[in-house]
């Protein structure tokens, strides 16, 4: 009686869990008495076949070559291999005397007749793969045309099956947009954001606690903002499942990460840290605690020095935020306008607008796809592009959603306009942290030359007010067509300045119902 092992396997682990496993083992056994052949080892592995490299297989062959015994029996072809090198492998195990058998196939593997009609079921073998490889691929490609995930969701997102949209997981989804929130702000790394979100009770997939890795990848995955991107590959796809988080947030994360926004956390968390420049030298004034005052130095060895205390930074930025105050007059005024903006339809012109930015969008796809095909561009950059046009893309289509929820959306100027009319207030009762935020959006050219500050407001806020300006001289003039033009000219202005996100989100505005909010500052 000869002694054989006996090699049994299965594609999957979920596989390995049913009836497959005993039902090749009973096949063998039946070949096994009937041929007299003892199996004295069983192999079995839970694996697929399509490539090489089964750590159980190459143990058995191992032996075999060893002559731990005499041969093997396996259940069919293709349980033994599915791919050209394996079944060489096996090839070579017959070539030295040991002998081959498969328990539901009377094939004789030491003779030509026996061994050219196993070649060509183990090519059929291989091509089954190779083309059932080829439809899983076009069917995925497929979905991912659609706007559909084929894979499994990510945190924050629930399955619903093939064929549906991911839908947002109403307990973790909330967490996940906090988390994106909580490391825009630049108060907190990696390391201190993962602590926060294990205390909030943020878990992966299977309930454990999320990893750094894991939290990298988050913070790192547009598919919170409906973009699909495809780890192996680099593509992008526009995806039709609900946006947990808005596009400009995604962005500022991005800086964050990638060191553009500066440092995000410091042992005093001082109030303008990072905000203020020495202006000899342009580097940043560093903050330091001197008993119960806080200084801010230049440590630059190319200029002088200079110092200067943090309560007159603070003093500075009110002077400045109080200069800008609008009075009663002028929102009434503006009011006024916008009553007349609802008139001449200039919601619909802003949403023209829009609808133009995306076919300029549309063109500019197109014109990659082009130039890849004809190529002008490597991979990587057609990647990298379609992916920065796919995210300005949803956010236009976010705006629009915005403006179509809005009743209508120069409702949002208004509440801009009284937010901008309290600002100087709002800054004086703030936090240290929120002091920052107003600060960072609402200011700009920040310089400290010896005990003087020397600061502007940012663009949006002057232009906000030099429109201003511009109506009030338009209301004093004689004809009402000059009045009207500049009126217009100034509502249309100032919508657009809304439109962006350093004036409008960060300033607390709440996006209209059904589009997704972004962090509510404690501006309001």
């Amino acid at each position: 009686m000869k002694s054989c092992f006996g090699y049994v396997r299965v594609s999957t682990q979920k596989q390995g869990e049913g009836v497959s496993m005993d039902a090749q083992k009973d096949a063998i056994l039946r070949f096994a008495s009937t041929n007299d052949i003892t199996i004295t080892k069983w192999f079995e592995e839970k694996q697929t076949a399509a490539k090489s490299g089964r750590p159980v297989f190459n143990a058995m062959l191992k032996l075999l070559r060893a002559r731990k015994a005499s041969g093997v029996v396996m259940h069919k072809i293709d349980r033994s291999a599915r791919n050209f090198r394996d079944w060489a492998r096996i090839g070579e195990l017959a070539d030295v005397g040991i002998d081959v058998h498969f328990a539901t196939e009377s094939l004789d593997f030491r003779s030509r007749g026996g061994r050219l009609s196993a070649d060509i079921q183990a090519v059929i073998a291989a091509d089954y793969i190779r083309n059932l490889r080829e439809e899983v691929i076009k069917g995925f490609n497929g979905r991912l045309k659609e706007g559909l995930y084929p894979l499994k969701a990510p945190i924050g997102y629930l399955d619903n099956g093939g064929g549906k949209p991911k839908t947002i997981d109403p307990v973790r989804g909330p967490l996940v947009r906090e988390t994106f929130e909580h490391y825009a702000s630049g108060h907190h790394s990696i390391s201190s954001l993962l602590q926060k979100l294990n205390n909030l009770g943020l878990v992966g997939q299977y309930g454990a606690p999320i990893s750094k890795g894991c939290l990298e990848k988050l913070l790192n995955n547009p598919f919170y903002t409906g973009i699909i991107r495809i780890k192996t590959t680099g593509a992008c796809y526009q995806g039709i499942h609900e946006p947990l988080i808005p596009v400009w947030l995604f962005e500022t994360v991005q800086r964050i990460k990638s060191g553009r926004a500066g440092k995000k956390v410091t042992r005093h968390n001082h109030t303008y840290r990072g905000q203020f420049q020495c202006a000899q030298c342009q580097f940043s004034m560093i903050p330091e605690k001197q008993k119960a005052f806080v200084y801010y130095r230049c440590h630059s060895d190319t200029c002088s020095g200079s110092s200067i205390r943090e309560e007159r930074l603070e003093d500075a930025v009110e002077r400045l935020l109080a200069q800008l105050k609008l009075s009663e007059r002028d929102i009434k005024a503006i009011n006024a306008e916008i009553a007349q903006c609802l008139k001449r339809n200039d919601a619909a012109n802003i949403k023209r607008g829009h609808m133009l930015q995306l076919a300029k969008i549309e063109r500019r796809l197109a014109n990659l796809t082009d130039a890849l095909l004809d190529d002008l561009v490597d991979q990587e950059t057609f990647k990298h592009r379609q992916e920065k046009l796919l995210l300005e893309q949803r956010k236009i289509r976010q705006k629009l959603a915005e403006q179509a929820g809005m009743a209508p959306s120069v409702d949002m100027v208004r509440r801009f306009l009284e937010l901008l009319k309290n600002l100087a207030e709002h800054y004086v009762i703030a936090t240290a942290d929120e002091k920052r935020e107003i600060v960072e959006i609402a200011t700009s050219n920040r310089r400290v030359n010896g005990k003087t500050v020397y600061i502007e407001p940012s663009k949006w806020l002057s232009d906000t007010q030099n429109m201003l300006g511009v109506l009030c001289c338009a209301q004093s003039r004689g004809t009402s067509r000059t009045r009207h033009h500049v009126s217009k000219q100034y509502i249309e202005g100032l919508m657009k300045i809304v439109d962006q996100q350093d004036s409008a989100s960060l300033l607390g505005i709440s996006s209209p119902a059904g589009a997704t909010d972004g962090p509510v500052s404690s501006l309001n």
